[in-house]
């Protein structure tokens, strides 16, 4: 089969296209005939490097963290999916590559696909929208009535959790270019902060939780613009000590994360709210309930471009420059 590789990290490397093996399945896992592969930043910081300290893995290797295709063939203890089953999923850390015409994928990472949705839309689905829903539903616990201010609305995390806010009863702000203001207006955002031309710190107060996906400035600035007992997720790091523990880090990686988030971690404590970093992990139940949300219209699909196969290396370096209006998905079959 065809695959996009990494051969080397670097900022300014470009994956390579390579025949490789199609991928054996064990007995929880099925074959998926890839259809389209989402796009996401993280495949852009995986490749340079920037994230080799917590997921070290070993060049060469096939990048890529969404699909949506058809089971080809099952595992001997598969019992959720059969051939010919439409699904989608986002691989678990350490089985990615779906840069691919072929994955083998663990049962348990995979939802069938929703049925209004195309190939090409599915795709950009399961990274974002499972990020969204384990930062507002699973640790925000997001309550009616709540204050909730989500930075980069127009990106593809922020598309689905504008939404996904909405859904739950809160009153939602974000930031963006005013160009996108109709667009996001018209998915739920009730406050509207143009990034070029306004301060967000000046504009809001008495927030409940920020969904942070920008640099340290902007997460410490966050900070200010919750109420007591409110609470940061941040998306773009730091990392912390508590999630170290959680992929079992070697004693000198806790160090080094611990020593990374220690200023912002104190920064929150000293303002009597909370840091919390979210590094979404695989889960083929939670899109299930997602999978729902889009089939009953509350959650609805960006997608910004398409690029064919043979092109992923262009879809990645637009990913890459965050201009994006939603999700960059490459078109495999």
């Amino acid at each position: 089969m065809k695959a996009f590789v990494v051969q080397n990290y670097g900022k300014k490397e470009d994956l390579t296209l390579r025949e490789v093996s199609r991928p054996i399945i064990g007995e929880a896992e099925v074959l998926v005939e890839i259809y389209s592969a989402g796009i996401n930043q993280l495949d852009t910081k995986i490749l340079s490097g920037e994230f080799k300290q917590i997921l070290p893995y070993k060049t060469p290797f096939i990048l890529g963290h969404d699909l949506a295709g058809t089971v080809i063939e099952t595992g001997s203890k598969v019992t959720k999916f059969k051939i010919g089953d439409e699904v989608y999923g986002r691989p678990s850390d350490h089985h990615i590559g779906t840069f691919a015409e072929y994955l083998a994928v663990g049962e348990k990472d995979l939802a069938l696909k929703p049925n209004n949705l195309s190939m090409d839309e599915t795709a950009g689905v399961p990274l974002v929208a499972l990020t969204a829903w384990q930062a507002l539903v699973e640790i925000g616990k997001v309550k009616k009535g709540q204050k909730i201010f989500i930075q980069a609305g127009s990106g593809g995390v922020g598309i689905v959790a504008i939404q996904l806010a909405k859904y739950l009863g809160a009153t939602v702000a974000t930031t963006a270019g005013k160009a996108s203001f109709p667009m996001l207006k018209e998915l739920g955002a009730n406050v509207l902060i143009d990034y070029k031309t306004q301060d967000f710190e000046a504009v809001l107060k008495d927030y409940d939780l920020v969904l942070n996906s920008q640099d340290n400035k902007t997460l410490d600035k966050s900070l200010n613009v919750l109420k007591k007992g409110g609470k940061v997720i941040s998306i773009s790091g730091p990392p912390t000590p508590e999630f170290a523990k959680e992929i079992h880090a070697s004693w000198l990686i806790k160090m080094i994360l611990s020593l990374i988030s220690l200023g912002v971690r104190r920064k929150a404590n000293k303002k009597g709210v909370s840091y919390q970093f979210l590094f979404m992990k695989s889960s083929g139940e939670q899109l299930q309930k997602i999978t729902k949300l889009i089939e009953d219209g509350i959650i609805k699909t960006i997608v910004d471009k398409t690029y064919p196969f043979s092109h992923t290396n262009e879809a990645l370096n637009y990913v890459a420059t965050g201009r994006a209006k939603g999700k960059v998905v490459v078109k495999i079959k």
